[in-house]
């Protein structure tokens, strides 16, 4: 394993974010979703090396193999420990790519510091711009739901995390859907995160507004995102951040839930590469 430092700026001390390096070229750094790890990559990491570039993925504070600090999960810290990821290896002309919570971090990282190192933006299943409902966004998740999530998250987290991932690939139980298997992976990951992190990090997700910060995002994007997806839901998420950040390229997979980096991966590499490419 190999380790940036990054700084808790409450106690004064370095936070170590885990990341794996592969292949050469211009570099891409994969982002996670949440409540994952880099893990999640597995097909797009491999397609990303194939195809002639640099991959770096990547596990966010508190997950996967990185320091679990006990503070700083909004995504001005978050995109603090991105920035610290690309200086210290010292990338240029990077391809920022965002799942689900990830798309937060590659907007905030824009709003921040600017493309000066970033080449071109990838959101997949992104919750740009806003998950929450309010008045201005009447398709957004109601308050109430986001605070079952919570409540579950404090007090039942991990039969409630094997219950999302369920929902993450709109899980049936019927065979060539998915794989049992697949599921018990991604429920280990979620499990051994640290729960505070997983609280803080949901905090996040569910209320930070990007919607003004979305004409931050200069840079070529493509945006990806399933038609069936339950977690985020098209019409409130990429539908909108097509509409919203100029110079988009919009991709929708039909029948797509969630998890279309496994459900739906020849589709998703596919943009991918091409989008790399273009």
């Amino acid at each position: 394993m190999s380790f940036i430092e990054t700084e808790d700026i409450q106690k004064g001390e370095n936070v170590y974010i885990n990341y794996q390096d592969y292949g050469d070229g211009q570099p891409v750094i994969l982002i996670h979703g949440w409540p994952l790890s880099h893990k999640m990559w597995e097909y797009q990491i491999q397609a990303i090396v194939d195809a002639g570039y640099r991959c770096i993925a990547y596990d966010r504070r508190g997950f996967g193999d990185s320091d679990q600090p006990w503070y700083h999960y909004d995504y001005s810290s978050l995109a603090l420990d991105l920035r610290a990821l690309i200086e210290q290896l010292d990338l240029y002309d990077c391809v920022l790519v965002g799942f689900s919570m990830g798309g937060g971090e590659v907007v905030r990282y824009l709003s921040m510091f600017g493309p000066e190192r970033v080449d071109k933006a990838v959101l997949i299943s992104s919750i740009i711009p806003l998950v929450k409902q309010t008045d201005d966004n009447p398709d957004g998740v109601p308050e109430e739901k986001l605070n079952e999530i919570m409540k579950s998250l404090q007090t039942n987290r991990v039969p409630f995390l094997a219950e999302f991932g369920k929902l993450f690939y709109n899980y049936t139980g019927k065979k060539g859907t998915l794989s049992e298997e697949q599921l018990r992976l991604d429920w280990t990951i979620a499990s051994l995160a640290s729960p505070r992190a997983v609280i803080e990090t949901a905090k996040a997700w569910a209320h930070t507004d990007f919607r003004q910060e979305m004409r931050n995002v200069s840079v070529p994007t493509l945006i990806i995102h399933g038609d069936a997806d339950q977690i985020v839901p098209i019409k409130t998420s990429s539908e909108k951040a097509a509409e919203g950040i100029r110079n988009s390229k919009y991709v929708v997979i039909k029948d797509g839930a969630h998890g279309i980096f496994v459900t739906h991966k020849d589709q998703v590499n596919s943009a991918l590469i091409s989008f790399l490419r273009r």
